[in-house]
């Protein structure tokens, strides 16, 4: 029993020391509940999470299968399949012009089965340095050799290309969650083609702003290896499709560790994806709106020498204030003026390019855009 006691304090007495340690270094992350605040914070680019519309229809989709239960109960390789689950899967890959469709639990579990799975040990993988942690963790999860190169950089890639071995794999993200900038996925296809390398894009913040996708947008989709869709974002539900040939589909089935050994999802998401899908091919008008509210905020910010403003076309506006103080400020202010902004922090961007992250919306109106520029620009000016 003392060594158990002994044990058990070493433990709480290391979480404490790393607690204490982030407290210090001033990046200590909270939960918060939800508020009432203007949204200019989540990820629901085109007001499909909160769309009653959208809400009303999933749960007609829902009564019209009142065989099917509330849980999946298993694996889809056990008890959690279902044949509305393998027909969806079609039907987006179909939207998508791929072959076949996998469909993961998450965005997350989407790259760790991916990334995981697929290089074996002697072969390479090459990510922007930029790329979402679930890419990175994934491709820790390999036994193959692993390279950042500088975001969006075609020479430090061509750099790492040169030292790559076995099969290459190259991921990126189409829009990157924390700049907001895209990715140069045509000249990176071109690179990759001379090094036989297999590209991997990631199109979790594309979605939304771009019906398809930016490879798809763009005419890329049969040179791209595979692409992760998130649901999560501007669908506005939950879980992701990994979107290749029938071959990679199978392989996945039979060696994607997060698909193989996960309980399926339920009934409710998978048939809210297809209800979502549904809404995104009508979203014309909604996109529209979307575009003119990124237009008008960039047009409205003041450029400011000290605090740039990241360059984006996207629904992400980011502003550099490159300290955790910095940016906690002025989100505190922000939020005392009734709106959503909040700090991103070292580490989970690099220490100096610590930021507020602004995600735009579909349903933002423009006296809330104004607002929200002005109390910006009267800030930094004021630094």
């Amino acid at each position: 029993m003392p060594k158990l006691i002994s044990i058990l304090k070493r433990a709480a007495d290391f979480i404490q020391q790393r607690l204490a340690d982030r407290q210090q270094a001033g990046n200590y992350r909270t939960l918060k509940p939800e508020n009432t605040l203007i949204d200019f914070c989540s990820n629901d680019y085109l007001g499909f999470a909160r769309s009653p519309q959208l809400k009303q229809k999933i749960a007609e989709e829902i009564g019209a299968y009142p065989e099917n239960h509330n849980g999946s109960a298993g694996s889809r390789l056990l008890a959690g399949n279902l044949q509305y689950t393998e027909q969806l899967e079609a039907s987006i890959a179909g939207y998508h012009e791929a072959e076949a469709g996998l469909l993961f639990n998450s965005g997350y579990d989407a790259n760790i089965g991916l990334f995981s799975s697929l290089p074996q040990r002697g072969d390479t993988i090459i990510l922007d340095e930029l790329a979402h942690a679930s890419i990175i963790d994934g491709a820790r999860l390999s036994n193959a050799n692993r390279y950042t190169f500088k975001h969006n950089d075609l020479q430090s890639l061509a750099d790492k290309l040169k030292a790559a071995k076995g099969s290459i794999y190259i991921g990126i993200e189409s829009i990157y969650s924390m700049d907001g900038d895209s990715s140069p996925i045509a000249e990176i296809l071109d690179l990759a083609d001379s090094y036989n390398a297999a590209v991997i894009v990631d199109e979790a913040h594309a979605i939304g702003l771009y019906k398809t996708g930016l490879v798809q947008q763009f005419g890329l989709h049969n040179r791209v290896f595979a692409r992760v869709i998130t649901f999560g974002k501007a669908l506005g539900c939950h879980g992701a499709v990994v979107l290749g040939s029938d071959n990679l589909r199978n392989y996945l089935i039979n060696f994607a560790r997060a698909f193989i050994y996960t309980t399926a999802a339920s009934f409710h998401q998978v048939a809210s994806v297809k209800t979502a899908y549904i809404f995104l091919r009508d979203a014309d008008e909604a996109i529209s709106t979307l575009k003119s509210n990124i237009a008008l905020f960039k047009s409205t910010i003041d450029k400011h020498e000290d605090f740039p403003l990241i360059e984006s076309e996207s629904a992400i506006q980011c502003i550099i204030l490159k300290s955790n103080e910095k940016a906690k400020l002025i989100a505190s202010t922000l939020q005392q003026k009734g709106i959503d902004v909040r700090p991103i922090l070292s580490p989970t961007v690099q220490q100096g390019s610590e930021r507020i992250r602004i995600c735009l919306h579909a349903y933002s109106t423009p006296d809330e855009i104004l607002l929200l520029t002005e109390t910006l620009n009267k800030f930094l000016h004021e630094r």
